[in-house]
């Protein structure tokens, strides 16, 4: 057995996402056939918690709008960037103690990023630099929600489509290894659409921090008013 959450956007009060623990059946092994049942099985899970549309954002989705997502496909054109993927604008951006931001990701598939040595013999993770803009580790998804948000606002044609769904997972996703997750983003993305205040959220840097951490304060070096779009 194993657990995966379940992020279900909320249209009211002070949390914008509820994670809901969800335990199945967990097949083990790396091929995505494999991967791709412990979708169908977490989603019966959540069929079962009477959660009836949901959505896996991922690569291995079983769903065409679900492998669009994904962080390894979702496009974004940011200003002295171009056009990448969330995945190589993240891992690009990283400022470790020992090196980065590694322009030079933006280039690359989020395969091949994942599989750069640099990622783990950098040292610790300091913060992030998007061409010139800075930011910090706390919030600690700040970065990679407001990437992912940015991805969706460029593309209505994709982001349309989710509203309607009550929840989302991603079968990668480990909460107790990792930190971001794009089927969270995503349930952001569809209470703060709900609320009515999308557009307001992104409009500044200071504007999205102040949305999700009123009294968020930013370093003096940081371009907080800066549009990279």
């Amino acid at each position: 057995m194993a657990n995966r959450p379940l992020f279900v956007p909320k249209s009211t009060g002070p949390a914008f996402v509820a994670e809901v623990s969800l335990e199945f059946t967990w097949v083990a092994g790396m091929a995505a056939s494999q991967k791709r049942k412990n979708v169908v099985s977490l989603h019966k899970a959540a069929f079962q918690r009477g959660y009836d549309t949901v959505l896996e954002i991922s690569t291995k989705s079983q769903v065409p709008l679900g492998e669009a997502l994904s962080a390894f496909s979702l496009m974004l054109d940011l200003r002295g960037t171009g056009k990448l993927c969330v995945e190589a604008a993240f891992q690009g951006s990283k400022v470790f103690e020992n090196g980065g931001p590694y322009s030079e990701f933006y280039k690359m598939t989020g395969r091949e990023i994942r599989a750069d040595e640099r990622l783990r013999n950098s040292g610790r993770l300091l913060g992030f630099d998007l061409a010139g803009q800075k930011w910090g580790l706390e919030p600690k998804t700040a970065f990679y929600d407001w990437l992912y948000l940015t991805a969706l606002m460029q593309n209505p044609a994709l982001s349309s489509q989710i509203l309607d769904f009550e929840g989302f997972t991603d079968i990668e996703f480990n909460p107790e290894k990792s930190i971001n997750c794009q089927a969270r983003t995503a349930a952001l993305f569809v209470s703060i659409k709900r609320r009515g205040i999308f557009e307001e959220v992104l409009r500044s840097k200071t504007d999205f921090l102040n949305a999700f951490n009123p009294g968020q304060k930013e370093k003096p070096d940081v371009m907080s008013q800066t549009r990279l779009f």
